[in-house]
């Protein structure tokens, strides 16, 4: 019988338990739009609901490797996060704020 990953982590150490979260925290912090997707629980289909477009828009819109701002920003934004776009220098990172405004509309700031 499968155990549950939650009564699995009350056994391990406090340690262990740290590292785990640690490497947890990497793994989501970065990752392709296609399991950003599934990490949010939404399938293609609910996703391409919420955008207007056909579900197969929305498979080859997470295997291109270039595409607008526009486009990544409205993707983001139908899973419910926001983009920001940010350069990153050995002196330190700049946010760029030319792309705040969208198709006439100010983008909201939380």
């Amino acid at each position: 019988m499968a155990k549950k990953f939650s009564s699995l982590r009350e056994k391990m150490s406090a340690e262990s338990q740290a590292r785990v979260e640690t490497v947890a925290q990497v793994l989501m912090s970065e990752m392709p739009l296609h399991e950003l997707r599934q990490a949010r629980g939404l399938s293609q289909k609910v996703l391409a609901e919420i955008l207007n477009v056909q579900q197969p828009s929305i498979a080859k819109m997470e295997r291109r490797t270039d595409m607008y701002l526009s486009t990544l920003r409205s993707h983001i934004e139908a899973m419910g996060g926001h983009l920001d776009l940010v350069a990153r220098f050995p002196e330190g990172d700049v946010k760029i704020t030319n792309f705040a405004e969208l198709e006439g509309e100010t983008v909201q700031r939380a």
